[in-house]
């Protein structure tokens, strides 16, 4: 169909305190990009539930839940598009889920990723505009065990849940280290006990044979060290089918995935599979793919004319003010119970000396916005965004246009990354282009 569509993409929002009241020039600006366009896409990576339900024991790093309210900052910003899966959706085990999934329905908002059993998690949620229709999946391949949705059986309801995106981690070693590898396992007993474990049903041999399992990983003899990693073949397929519904019943589909995986040492690289899944679901129908989760920018590259961001980076990022934290971030991070949660994230940050605060990647990110012309893509404009790292927490987070010596760090780190990737990207004005299908 003829279709005129303008979208903004942004990566993860941790929201806790008012965004927009104090609306500077650079804010103001931030925010008429977004109204402007058609749709605004975000990662709701907090829990507006008004902390409803129980803490986790095993939280995203942090416990984010929130007041109701905030996700009306982010919908009063322009945002109309939430990808919901990520390792914070069940910070507050399923009853703090169900009670965001409440949130979000009474205000009808557009958002996916989190559902009542796997197959609602897995379902795309979908945006009518005068423009045209979206389409959106979302999924997560960082979670801990337990929180990904359950499958729903004719004599037994689902689990609450995130849409999982699983994948395998194999190890290659020389000979050598594989004969240390099994030597160690042996001496400790962890050989001997894995294979109890399968004589009693609870666990199965890998399906290779040359693979040894040890500790979490599996390791196998390769040519070179390495590490390779490759999505289930299981969700891969499930989501796949879902994106080609969302392809017969919408102008443009969209798959978000919420992922910290890396390769190797270097945390401005997606993890392999990352890759295998975005092109896959654009091969399904995908017009585009859209990444977030280690909280910096990634690059981006064209696969088939369709682009694939593998990371967004943070777009507000007020971890530090969270109203109140669980007995269990407390133990985490090594601060005495009596304490308040500023001097708990002081300490884990070593009163700013590392983590998020002491590294400007965190505060430095971009928003494309991307101009359609039915489902081709008529222009790609790169926004340079900072999130005001201030000694100050409160001050920090709240997202702006950057200019200036930010501006341009942020665009060529962004033209770095992505020209890797065999992107073009130009830089004129304090804005970056890119070069379509490049």
């Amino acid at each position: 169909m003829d279709m005129n569509m303008k979208l903004a993409l942004t990566g993860d929002s941790i929201v806790t305190r008012r965004v927009g009241i104090t609306l500077d020039d650079a804010t103001r600006q931030l925010i008429e990009l977004i109204t402007d366009t058609d749709v605004a896409f975000t990662n709701l990576e907090v829990l507006p539930n008004d902390f409803a339900g129980y803490p986790a024991w095993e939280s995203g790093g942090s416990h984010f839940a929130a007041h109701k309210w905030v996700i009306d900052e982010l919908t009063n910003m322009g945002f109309n598009l939430f990808a919901c899966a990520n390792n914070h959706s069940l910070d507050y085990s399923i009853e703090g889920l169900l009670a965001m999934i409440d949130t979000l329905d009474e205000r009808e908002i557009a958002y996916a990723g989190v559902g009542e059993n796997l197959a609602t998690s897995r379902m795309p949620t979908y945006l009518d505009t005068p423009a045209g229709s979206v389409g959106m999946i979302s999924c997560s391949a960082t979670f801990h065990s337990g929180q990904e949705a359950g499958e729903q059986r004719p004599e037994m309801i689902g689990r609450p849940g995130l849409n999982p995106l699983r994948y395998d981690t194999t190890y290659y070693v020389t000979q050598e280290q594989y004969d240390a590898i099994k030597e160690v396992s042996l001496g400790l007993g962890l050989e001997q006990q894995r294979q109890q474990r399968i004589q009693l049903g609870f666990q199965f041999p890998p399906d290779d044979p040359d693979v040894l399992p040890f500790l979490e990983g599996n390791f196998k003899v390769g040519d070179t060290t390495r590490v390779e990693t490759t999505p289930k073949e299981k969700d891969v397929a499930a989501m796949e089918k879902w994106v080609k519904d969302a392809r017969r019943r919408s102008d443009l589909v969209i798959v978000s995935f919420h992922a910290h995986e890396q390769q190797a040492s270097d945390k401005e690289q997606a993890a392999d599979f990352l890759g295998i899944f975005a092109r896959r679901m654009i091969d399904a129908g995908a017009d585009m793919v859209v990444g977030h989760g280690p909280h910096l920018i990634r690059g981006m590259e064209f696969y088939n004319g369709r682009p694939i961001f593998y990371s967004l980076g943070n777009f507000v990022g007020q971890n530090e003010l969270v109203w109140k934290l669980p007995s269990d971030s407390y133990e985490r991070f090594r601060v005495d119970a009596s304490e308040t949660p500023a001097v708990v994230y002081n300490e884990r940050y070593g009163h700013d000396t590392k983590g998020f605060p002491a590294d400007d990647r965190y505060w430095e990110t971009v928003m494309p916005l991307l101009e359609f012309d039915g489902e081709r893509i008529t222009s790609m404009e790169i926004v340079p965004i900072s999130l005001a790292l201030n000694p100050q927490p409160n001050r920090r987070g709240k997202p702006e246009v950057a200019t200036g010596e930010i501006a341009n760090r942020v665009l060529e780190r962004f033209k770095k990354l992505s020209a890797e990737m065999g992107t073009e990207v130009t830089i004129e004005n304090e804005r970056g282009y890119v070069k379509l299908g490049s």
